[in-house]
């Protein structure tokens, strides 16, 4: 997608975009096309900064950009999910693999924000008020697709019907690797039925069953070809989400050290105990054991 330059002396709708000029047309009775498509606009004026620190506007503003990779993302893992249902593979690798670009740029949102020094953050922290990115919903579901549920994550959201109900229907769905692991079932493989058959409103736990065939999996490349290709897939996502939290950990020990963390979280005690936590994890243990 390209913007185009300001074209001097362009005509008027009716010749500057004409067969064989090289002038784009400029002309339009309403908003432009890129607007109604982008919505531009919208965007630019959704920042109302609390402070009078400008440094607030880049906070703002990299937050938000970091819940729109947050919705795109659940659009790609939700896309998988579905295709695993269908038993379209590849479909769900090709998902996968397009939300690891989209990680990487989620993760680069850091950038702005990693060396905020602690005077620097709290020259508008008080803007937040009890504001907090462990309040984000798409973020939540988020984790919720990665199998990490938690039903009291819901009770920050109890005063917004439209966002409880779509965590809650969330929460009671499979997750990601729920669906991964109902394909390999279907293919022949002993996934335990306490595990197909358990509670998935409730964090996944890893597996010694699941754990071994995966172990037989990565064995066996050959025969198991396309299992190792989602399993590649998965495994891209498993680390760019570890790098997520711990450069989330990173960036908040620089600005506030162990300070009780914003909407009252336990702020790097918190992190800490998030950035110890493997997503898929017996697509990590099982490497010991191939």
């Amino acid at each position: 997608m390209s913007h185009a330059p300001d074209v001097p002396g362009a005509g008027s709708a009716g010749s500057a975009g004409s067969a064989g000029s090289d002038t784009p047309n400029l002309d339009f009775a309403g908003t432009t096309p890129y607007e109604d498509y982008v919505q531009a606009d919208v965007l630019t004026h959704l920042q109302h900064p609390l402070s009078d620190d400008p440094g607030e506007m880049v906070f703002l503003v990299t937050t938000q950009v970091m819940e729109l990779w947050f919705t795109v993302i659940v659009h790609e893992w939700e896309t998988a999910s579905r295709a695993l249902r269908e038993d379209r593979t590849q479909v769900a690798v090709d998902a996968l693999k397009r939300s690891v670009r989209e990680l990487d740029a989620l993760n680069a949102s850091w950038k702005p924000l990693g060396q905020l020094t602690p005077a620097q953050f709290n020259s508008y922290r008080s803007a937040l008020g009890e504001g907090s990115g462990f309040q984000s919903a798409m973020y939540r579901r988020m984790e919720f697709l990665l199998g990490d549920k938690s039903a009291s994550m819901l009770v920050p959201h109890r005063g917004a019907p439209r966002v409880h109900a779509e965590l809650e229907k969330a929460l009671q769905e499979p997750s990601l690797y729920d669906e991964v692991l109902r394909l390999l079932a279907r293919r022949g493989l002993p996934v335990p039925t306490a595990v197909l058959d358990r509670d998935l409103s409730l964090r996944y736990e890893p597996s010694p069953g699941v754990e071994e065939i995966w172990a037989g999996i990565y064995a066996d490349p050959d025969q198991q070809g396309e299992l190792v290709r989602l399993g590649e897939a998965l495994t891209d996502v498993g680390e760019l989400v570890w790098r997520w939290r711990n450069d989330h950990l990173v960036a908040t020990r620089r600005a506030m050290g162990s300070k009780t963390g914003t909407g009252g979280s336990a702020g790097v005690t918190w992190l800490e105990k998030r950035a110890t936590k493997n997503v898929f994890p017996e697509l990590w243990t099982a490497r010991s054991h191939v």
